[in-house]
Order: structure tokens, then sequence, then C-alpha cells
């Protein structure tokens, strides 16, 4: 095998179970459909979203991080690239909790009009810690058995198969 082959395999291979398609859908659905919004609504989700949380160049990167969410979403969906896929995806959600999120903590935070403080940081940001754990999860473990990684290397997922029991 050559180097690229290799790092292929690594990227692609799979051996986590069936029901890792269910944080894919969510993961992925969330993403897909996030992305989209930013594009539909570009005032509220998008670009001027971006602006109102001081972000630079909003007009370049509310569009941009729209076509990533699209993109990512729909491989991981799709389980193609899983891992390749969640990369970015991660640090999507880095910057979403840095950047409109943390500020909540000490009353900074341009997007948010309640009251400030630990517990209404942890409810704004409940769904971006739970993308952010579901990318984490799944660039560790892979696309699962049922993905279209888990078929360019049916071998690792056929020897999975075997070993998991049977219920009923």
């Amino acid at each position: 095998m050559t180097r690229l082959s290799n790092w292929q395999t690594r990227l692609t291979s799979t051996n986590a179970p069936a029901a890792v398609v269910l944080i894919r859908a969510y993961v992925g659905a969330v993403f897909l459909f996030e992305g989209i919004q930013k594009f539909l609504y570009p005032d509220d989700l998008g670009t001027g979203r971006f602006d109102k949380a001081g972000i630079p160049f909003p007009g370049f990167f509310g569009p941009l991080d729209g076509a990533f969410e699209i993109a990512c979403g729909a491989l991981i969906l799709a389980g193609l690239l899983t891992r390749l896929a969640a990369v970015p995806m991660v640090v999507n959600m880095l910057g979403a909790l840095l950047i409109t999120k943390l500020p909540i903590l000490w009353g900074d935070a341009p997007l948010f009009d309640g009251e400030s403080g630990w517990w209404d940081f942890i409810h704004e940001s409940r769904t971006d810690l739970a993308q952010l754990c579901g990318s984490l999860f799944l660039l560790i473990v892979g696309a699962g058995a049922y993905s279209i990684d888990a078929r360019l290397h049916p071998s690792a997922t056929v020897a999975r198969a075997a070993a998991e029991p049977v219920r009923g």
C-alpha cells in the first residue's frame, strides 16, 4: 500500500457499531439545516448575525460558515469522509461557543438579551455543546457500520458485525 492509501484508510475506516447512525443523523441534520438557514435568513442567522456578534468580514464568514455546515452536514449524514467532515465542525462549534456563548458568563453578549451567568450560559449553549460532543465522537469512532465509509472498508465492518451479539 502507498502512503496515500494508508492515510485514506485511517481517515475512512470504522469499526464502530451500527448505532452510530443515530449520532450521525442528529449531528449531520442539525449542521445541514442550520447551514441552509444561514442562506434563507441571512439577516437573522447568517451575515447579519455574524455582524451583530462582532465577527470581522461578516459578508464573507457568514456564507462561508453556512457552506461548510451544509457540506459537512451532508457528508456526516451520508457517512462519507465522516472524520474529515467532523474536524471543521469541531472548529465551528468551538468558535460559536467562544464568540457567542462564553460572553454570556460575564454579561457582554451582543446576541443575548437575557441575564448573564452560569445557568444562562449552559442553557444557551446546550445545542452547541451537543454538536461539539457529537462531532468529537464521530471524529474519534468514525461513521459506523451503516455508512459509505464502512462500505469502502468492508473487512473491518464485517469483523465488527460478527463480533456483536444478536439481540432480539
